[in-house]
């Protein structure tokens, strides 16, 4: 995968009539294909970081409240080019009655091709988070199974640690997910592999955008009538036709 074009930012989650959707008309008319993945997980996991660093490969540690952006580019995948968007979405709370997921949140699956669930190997709530994350995933997209990558973020932060990888590595297996460890700050290749990784299932799924080329007819048109040739045919027959009238 290789990305062709500069990122830009839609503010707000794609509602209908947003800007978004605007986004996803204007991508349409350009003729290739849209795949869109939304980014979940619990607050301070590193959602924004993980984008940002994906889309630009640089990466920035500190970022305002996470408002639910819409990022947009273009990539290309086993030399198609694609429209890409990703959204980036708020942190989720967890109460005693299970997880707090508004309807902004909800939107945002339910629009999206594939999903990016992150967790913090720092923080041991968010990997709690992610089984009961998948399910609710799922249930948004009853009938089709959505593709799913879970992303263990700050990798590079041993010194606090509080989840093992493996445990990561042997639920994403349970849940028949893709893993990646990450340390978004150190490490832009195992942030793009997660990514690429969905582009390709997403693309795959897909049907194609280049049209099927015609089968070449087996038999030959016949070739236009050539226009001189036609008024030579006629001046003939009306000579004749005047001929026939003198002799009368």
């Amino acid at each position: 995968m290789r990305l062709i074009q500069n990122m830009c930012t839609i503010a707000e989650y794609p509602a209908p009539g947003s800007a978004a959707a605007a986004a996803d008309c204007c991508l349409g008319a350009a003729g290739r294909r849209l795949v869109k993945i939304a980014v979940v997980g619990a607050s301070g996991v590193g959602k924004t970081a993980l984008v940002v660093r994906f889309l630009t490969k640089r990466f920035i540690g500190d970022y305002e409240r996470n408002a639910g952006n819409l990022y947009t580019r273009q990539v290309q995948i086993e030399g198609e080019t694609l429209a890409l968007q990703v959204q980036d979405t708020p942190g989720i709370q967890v109460h005693e009655n299970g997880l707090s997921c508004g309807e902004q949140l909800n939107r945002c699956i339910r629009w999206a091709d594939a999903v990016v669930i992150v967790f913090s190997v720092t923080d041991y709530k968010s990997y709690e988070l992610i089984g009961q994350l998948h399910q609710h995933v799922q249930q948004l997209h009853l009938g089709s199974r959505l593709p799913v990558v879970v992303v263990a973020n700050k990798a590079d932060l041993l010194h606090v640690k509080q989840v093992d990888p493996q445990l990561g590595l042997q639920l994403a297996g349970m849940l028949g997910c893709s893993f990646y460890e990450v340390s978004v700050s150190e490490n832009y290749n195992d942030v793009y592999n997660a990514f690429h990784v969905l582009c390709k299932e997403v693309s795959h799924k897909q049907p194609s955008s280049t049209p099927e080329k015609r089968r070449t007819s087996l038999i030959p048109r016949p070739k236009s009538p050539n226009m001189q040739d036609l008024k030579r045919r006629f001046k003939q027959a009306l000579s004749a036709k005047v001929r026939t009238v003198t002799s009368v």
